[in-house]
C-alpha cells in the first residue's frame, strides 16, 4: 500500500506570517492538531509545522500573545517527511524513529501534497500488527522532542 492511499490530500496550511490565533482557529475549524507551514499559499513549499502542543507550550504556558507569528514558534529543523509514492511501511518507520504522530507528505521539490496521521495508518493499513508496533514506538518515552 502506498502513502497516497492513506494520506489526507491537500491539507489546510498556513504561511509563516499567520498569527497563533489564526493557527488555533484553523485547528479548531478543521479538528486537527498540526498545521503544515508553507512558504506561500501560491507555492505550498513546506517550511515547517506548528502543532497544538507548540501553542500550549510556547505560547500559553509562557504567557505570550496570540498575535505572535507562526514563524516564531514553528518547528523547522529536520522535519520528517515522506513522498506520496512511498510504501506505507516507510511512513510507519519514519513515525517510529522520529516519534511523531503526523508526517507531512511532499513531492520531489518539497511542495506539500498531503499529510499522514497515526490514526490514518491504524484505520487504513492492512498490517494491523505493524501499525500497533508503530503506535507503541511513537509513544515510548525518550525526551527526543522535549522543548
Amino acid at each position: 500500500m502506498k502513502v497516497q492511499d492513506v494520506m489526507t490530500k491537500d491539507p489546510a496550511c498556513l504561511t509563516p506570517g499567520a498569527t497563533i490565533r489564526e493557527a488555533a482557529q484553523l485547528m479548531q475549524r478543521q479538528d486537527i492538531g498540526i498545521v503544515p507551514v508553507v512558504e506561500g499559499q501560491g507555492t505550498k513549499r513546506l517550511v515547517g509545522v506548528i502543532t497544538d502542543r507548540d501553542i500550549a507550550i510556547r505560547i500559553v504556558a509562557e504567557g505570550r500573545d496570540m498575535g505572535t507569528r507562526v514563524s516564531e514558534i514553528m518547528s523547522t529543523r529536520e522535519l520528517a517527511t515522506c513522498a506520496a509514492d512511498d510504501d506505507v511501511g516507510e511512513v510507519m518507520d519514519a513515525m517510529a524513529s522520529e516519534q511523531v504522530r503526523r508526517i507531512p507528505i511532499v513531492d520531489d521539490q518539497g511542495f506539500l501534497v498531503g499529510i499522514v496521521a497515526q490514526a490514518d495508518i491504524v484505520r487504513k493499513t492492512r498490517d494491523a500488527e505493524r501499525a500497533e508496533r508503530t503506535v507503541q514506538q511513537i509513544s515510548e518515552p525518550s525526551g527526543k522532542h522535549k522543548q
